[in-house]
């Protein structure tokens, strides 16, 4: 019988013990004696957040149906028992078995958000693993990035062998059969690490060296070994629909951020948003065909009983069968009694009558991303929305029974003036206005609520804006001042609802987001100071961080407010996503001249992605490889 890692005692003492002791129904059990690889599956946040993280589902089910190889997850261990397993030297240990992860073969850390930095290294550290890549031996597991933040690797390459620039699922099968043969054969880690080099999408970091200017730009990067490449192509899945998806998902026994059953309709993006990195790293967009969606559907609601089924895409609206999609989910989950969510949906006439079908009578809100206050704004970033569009969006949605909308908005997009800021307070009002026009008196069911929400402009690797500076927190805040004494200058003032989002860790994130492996030594210092879950505002301790930042002598400022060059070799330029710095160029010089560019469907723009011929691009001869 399984034996706990956690004695009873010490499960009493934590909060929500059930993070830690596995056997969730579809965990996946294995026979350690028939099993050549074990590979613990990490994402570095509390178990709610990281059972909610489809990627991670996908390369669990992957994984396990491998003969050979045995899948195990492992998440950060919330601070109550992470004070515990310190005091009383407990290794760290995956759900399924209850065995240290220090005795796996590979540790694969999913990178989503640059503020789980140091929990990497509590994982790392509690795991009983040299928290430098330099100093582990064949005693220890391989630790293997992924997820968009490998696109810049940089401020954490010294902690990780390799990370793996792309989609999970195509490479990482050669690499276990590469691992298996250099085991057999007795060679050296290094050797494996070199041979790994070679596969694609491998990225080894201590086979790369950097140089530097004077002013502390970028002089060159290359490879140290003749027979690992300069430039590392992302790996993507072509067909979407002819590839791994989980059946059975893992079902946790606490409630979680996702605690639903979740479909990938398409993976990519046509719309180009140029703050938006994700809209550039997975293109082509490669939807999944529609036979497919519907027997997983019915499978994954069957397997696992859950009563609600969201619909994952970046747009929704985009997937070019979605009538179809949601006409067969309302027929099958009224048998069932399931809800369905859309998220990700342009607010029109299908999608609130969608919306109004799959909602119950007290309608929950409806979120409008304008993203800019301005048209002029919303041009430079590409957003592809009119004033327009959203109005006449709002005022379907109180005609159909809505009162509460939620909009999103971004302050500190490159070129914003005091107009577009006041902007976001006068649609705000707008939108208000619109109900009032719209809903005679007698149909009203309360007030209209508008709830105005505003995050601070990271710029971020592979986008337009990577050129972009960074506002400082002090102008960042002065911006949601603005916003806010805008906001009670409007006629329905009584009606909105201004929230905004912390300065300082917005400029942490952007400091880590176009960050260099100078980082990395700050990064180790904050967390042996007791950073750690710097993603959760309790948690985040700006104060200790910009202590560390002076005692390594790094200049924040540099990665953030100055201005770059666009002949400026940049941390992640040795990495090919597929979409060319040429276009990337053209698009950050259209959005300082206002222009648009016509989303994928309506025009090729020549990104480059057209070199994977899939998806949108597989009939396409569009000269994308520009």
């Amino acid at each position: 019988m399984r034996k706990l890692a956690l004695s009873d005692d010490i499960l009493l003492k934590v909060e929500k013990p059930a993070r830690y002791i596995g056997n969730e129904i579809n965990s996946v059990v294995k026979n350690k004696e028939e099993i050549a690889v074990r590979f613990a599956m990490c994402f570095p946040d509390v178990y709610e957040i990281g059972m909610s993280h489809l990627g991670i589902q996908i390369l669990y089910d992957m994984f396990n149906h491998f003969e050979d190889t045995w899948c195990e997850r492992v998440y950060s261990p919330w601070p109550d028992l992470d004070t515990i397993m310190r005091e009383k030297q407990i290794a760290l240990f995956a759900l399924e078995s209850q065995d240290p992860i220090k005795d796996f073969d590979f540790l694969g850390i999913t990178i989503q958000y640059e503020m789980c930095y140091t929990n990497i290294l509590q994982i790392l550290d509690l795991s009983q693993i040299p928290l430098m890549a330099s100093e582990r031996t064949w005693e220890h597991p391989i630790v293997i990035g992924g997820g968009p933040c490998s696109y810049n690797p940089e401020p954490i390459a010294d902690f990780f062998d390799i990370f793996y620039i792309g989609e999970g699922e195509t490479q990482y099968r050669p690499l276990l059969d590469l691992y298996k043969k250099c085991r057999t054969n007795q060679v050296s880690r290094e050797q494996f690490l070199a041979e790994a080099a070679k596969l694609p999408g491998m990225y080894v970091p201590r086979f790369y060296e950097v140089s530097y200017n004077e002013d502390g730009t970028i002089h060159s990067f290359e490879p140290t070994h003749s027979d690992i490449p300069r430039t590392i192509l992302k790996e993507i899945v072509p067909n979407v629909s002819e590839t791994y998806y989980p059946e059975k998902p893992v079902v946790p026994f606490i409630k979680c951020t996702q605690d639903r059953v979740v479909l990938e309709i398409q993976r990519g993006c046509i719309r180009g948003c140029r703050f938006c990195q994700a809209g550039q790293l997975y293109r082509p967009i490669r939807e999944r065909s529609i036979d497919m969606l519907k027997e997983y559907a019915l499978k994954m609601l069957d397997h696992t009983g859950y009563d609600e089924i969201s619909l994952s895409s970046l747009s929704s609206s985009d997937y070019s069968k979605l009538e179809e999609l949601v006409n067969f989910l309302i027929d099958k989950c009224r048998e069932k009694k399931v809800n369905i969510s859309l998220p990700s949906l342009r607010i029109d006439a299908f999608s609130l009558d969608v919306m109004g079908k799959v909602q119950d009578i007290r309608k929950s809100s409806l979120t409008f991303a304008p993203e800019a206050g301005s048209q002029r704004l919303r041009n430079v970033i590409n957003k592809g929305l009119t004033e327009e569009t959203i109005l006449n969006g709002a005022a379907l949605a109180f005609e159909g029974g809505w009162n509460r909308v939620k909009l999103y908005f971004m302050l500190g997009l490159p070129t914003e003036t005091e107009e577009d800021i006041k902007g976001i307070a006068e649609l705000s009002n707008k939108i208000a206005a619109v109900f009032y026009d719209t809903v005679p008196k007698e149909k009203r069911n309360g007030k209209v609520q508008i709830v105005a929400s505003t995050s601070f402009f990271v710029p971020k690797p592979f986008t337009p804006f990577q050129w972009a500076p960074q506002c400082t927190k002090e102008q960042f805040l002065e911006k949601a001042y603005q916003t806010k004494r805008a906001v009670v200058e409007q006629l329905n003032q009584k009606s909105i609802k201004y929230n905004w989002h912390e300065a300082d860790a917005s400029v942490m994130e952007g400091i880590l987001a176009r960050g260099d492996r100078r980082l990395c030594k700050a990064i180790l210092k904050a967390y042996q100071k007791g950073c750690i879950f710097d993603a959760w505002g309790e948690y985040y301790k700006h104060d200790v961080w910009t202590e560390t930042f002076q005692e390594c002598g790094i200049d924040t400022d540099f990665y953030t407010t100055r201005a770059r060059s666009l002949d400026e070799i940049f941390p992640w330029d040795f990495i090919d996503c597929g979409v060319s710095k040429e276009f990337l160029k053209r698009e950050w010089q259209k959005a300082l001249e206002e222009q648009t560019t016509p989303n994928c469907k309506q025009q090729c723009s020549a990104c480059g992605a057209s070199r994977f011929e899939c998806g949108i691009c597989s009939n396409r001869n569009s000269g994308g490889n520009q």
